[in-house]
């Protein structure tokens, strides 16, 4: 819980900044298994407002559990976008040595 509190606010201060996160922010992606674009929704569970491509970018600078479900508010190219199911997110915390699983999506129904 910690370090999710200290990459929200290295986040949030990079986004606010217009400057790199610092070493503690974590560099994500998205990787959303089911292999469509992830909806990016104006609040959990809101209305959609656009979508990522997997392998996108993003900087989560908010987080919330709606339902037992976490939801991460994301930025990417250094401007809000919304909230994301927080699950569809591969995020690595910069120095730290150990790798996430590879992501493999599934390929979306014919």
């Amino acid at each position: 819980m910690l370090v999710s509190a200290i990459r929200t606010a290295a986040a949030l201060a990079a986004v606010l900044t217009g400057h790199p996160a610092s070493a503690l922010a974590a560099g994500c992606v998205v990787a959303d298994p089911t292999g469509t674009p992830l909806n990016v929704r104006s609040a959990p569970q809101g209305p959609v407002l656009s979508t990522l491509d997997n392998g996108t970018a993003v900087v989560v600078v908010d987080e919330r559990v709606l339902g037992g479900k976490r939801w991460a508010k994301v930025a990417a190219d250094g401007e809000a976008r919304g909230w994301v199911f927080a699950s569809y997110l591969d995020c690595a915390i910069a120095g730290d040595k150990t790798k996430s699983a590879p992501m493999h999506p599934r390929s979306p129904p014919q």
